[in-house]
């Protein structure tokens, strides 16, 4: 089956997670992706486990798949010739080392592209070129300092991190899709170009109306828990066994739910006659939903709900989410065969859908095999 990005090649330098999950996306829309790796132990996660899946570490395995491996010593003359030799072939380069790091190597965007002028070139840094290319890029430093961690949590927690390295994949993301923009670019014109992210600066755009209120208004927001700054009821309330996410987020859907829950009147109290209403008596209404909720389970009250047109969801751990998306015909899982081995690898489907060039699982993540020695002649008798 033909992908949409068939025939485009990358070199990826890149190690852990928002520069190999970028390039797994494109990969699995039809690119070609040559992983370039260092001798001895190869990208870092390769060894970071616990949890392991027949000896290899589920870290990789969840961000490359649909790549080759290849073995390059950067630190030597012939691994740099090899380097440059592969890019002679390649459409896109991608590497996240420290600013600066590339150019030493002549790997950088301004060599590269003098022998291929086409050559779309990203690069993903923690802090930018600029004054934080000292600064290492990791996502829970960045969660920190770009304040995610201010607005998550609660007062009575703290700050708090989000339960997986999301600043890594909203860049990751933002990597992809500025790739993209390049090639189609690059199409019309011939002409490549340098694309430049970096953590910080994907995490302060994905912060949307929390940075916007900052921006427009000089208000730092505040940790609020589960609770939304502007929407009521927009938060976790108790059932009788486990929480249930509830985001009536206009009146029409307010009215909904208190009719669904057995509570009309509610909808007509004077405290939560609006939305502003709700927001400024939120506790009372929390109180009010919740003495009802609790009389049936989170399952009882989602199926209920849910048939209301109320958007509302139990806390579900992963199993109960892919089973989940499994009921709802998602096919949120995949296998891919392993030629290099017995059996298949599970791994999380592409998340896009498309009608006429859709993604596909042609191999698994590659295991690291050190590259034999080159013999001489001599050394052969």
């Amino acid at each position: 089956m033909t992908g949409a990005l068939d025939g485009v090649r990358i070199a990826d330098f890149g190690r852990v997670l928002a520069a190999p999950y970028a390039t797994m996306l494109l990969a699995d829309l039809g690119a070609e992706v040559v992983k370039l790796e260092r001798p001895g132990s190869g990208d870092e996660t390769r060894s970071w486990g616990p949890p392991w899946s027949d000896g290899e570490a589920t870290y990789f395995l969840s961000v490359n798949r649909n790549k080759t491996s290849r073995v390059v010593d950067l630190a030597s003359e012939d691994g740099r010739r090899e380097a440059r030799e592969l890019v002679a072939t390649c459409d896109v380069v991608v590497e996240n080392f420290r600013p600066g790091t590339m150019d030493r190597l002549g790997l950088g965007y301004d060599d590269l592209s003098a022998a291929r002028p086409g050559l779309v070139y990203c690069s993903v840094t923690g802090f930018g070129a600029g004054g934080g290319a000292d600064l290492p890029g990791y996502d829970l430093v960045v969660q920190a300092v770009g304040g995610l961690m201010s607005v998550t949590g609660s007062p009575e927690s703290g700050p708090m991190k989000v339960g997986v390295a999301l600043v890594d994949v909203i860049t990751g993301m933002h990597a992809a899709l500025g790739i993209l923009a390049a090639l189609r670019h690059r199409d019309r014109t011939g002409e490549g170009q340098r694309v430049e992210v970096n953590l910080l600066s994907s995490l302060l755009s994905a912060l949307t109306n929390q940075a916007s209120t900052y921006v427009t208004t000089g208000q730092v927001p505040a940790a609020m828990g589960n609770l939304h700054p502007s929407i009521a009821p927009y938060e976790i309330l108790a059932t009788a066994d486990r929480p249930l996410a509830v985001a009536a987020a206009n009146d029409k859907l307010f009215a909904a739910l208190a009719a669904g829950v057995g509570r009309p009147e509610l909808a007509e109290d004077p405290r939560f006659a609006t939305n502003s209403d709700r927001v400024a008596h939120r506790s009372d209404l929390s109180q009010e939903l919740e003495a009802t909720l609790r009389g049936a389970s989170a399952d009882h009250w989602f199926a209920v709900l849910s048939n209301r047109g109320v958007p509302c969801g139990p806390i579900n751990d992963l199993g109960q989410a892919f089973d989940l998306a499994e009921r709802l015909g998602l096919e949120p899982v995949t296998t891919v065969e392993r030629p290099d081995r017995a059996g298949a690898v599970r791994t999380v489907a592409h998340p896009i859908r498309l009608s006429a060039t859709p993604a596909t699982y042609r191999s698994a993540p590659p295991l690291f095999l050190e590259p034999r020695p080159r013999t001489t002649p001599d050394a052969a008798r």
